[in-house]
């Protein structure tokens, strides 16, 4: 049996923790600036791990802290909608990698259709 989906676009910036944009934290300003143009959601992600271009190894250690962990936003939505806001996002990263990927939606939690083919409280599957 074969699944079909909505297609959309999935934007992918991997930053270091550390990185800012006027002030304030440039993963917190994406999520800001993503929410402003109106997408479905965001998604930010501390990674324990990791290094970039230069090589450098950052790692969280139970004994030591690293002041620039990975850190990845990610947000799915129509490639319209990704298109529109990505200038800005090109604009914001000055270093840091952004990727795009098309993307198949099979479920998304909240949804209508998914409401009413969810058991719920009190019915059965």
């Amino acid at each position: 049996m074969g699944m079909t989906g909505t297609r959309a676009k999935r934007l992918t910036v991997y930053l270091g923790e550390g990185m800012k944009w006027q002030g304030m934290a440039l993963y917190h300003a994406l999520v800001l600036e993503l929410k402003a143009a109106g997408l479905a959601g965001v998604t930010v992600v501390r990674g324990i791990e990791g290094y970039g271009k230069r090589k450098q190894l950052y790692a969280s250690r139970l004994l030591e802290l690293s002041a620039d962990l990975p850190v990845l936003v990610e947000a799915v939505d129509s490639p319209e909608k990704i298109n529109a806001v990505l200038p800005r996002v090109r604009e914001m990263v000055q270093q840091g990698l952004i990727t795009l990927a098309d993307v198949e939606i099979i479920s998304s939690a909240g949804t209508a259709s998914n409401k009413e083919n969810s058991p719920g409280p009190g019915r059965r599957a």
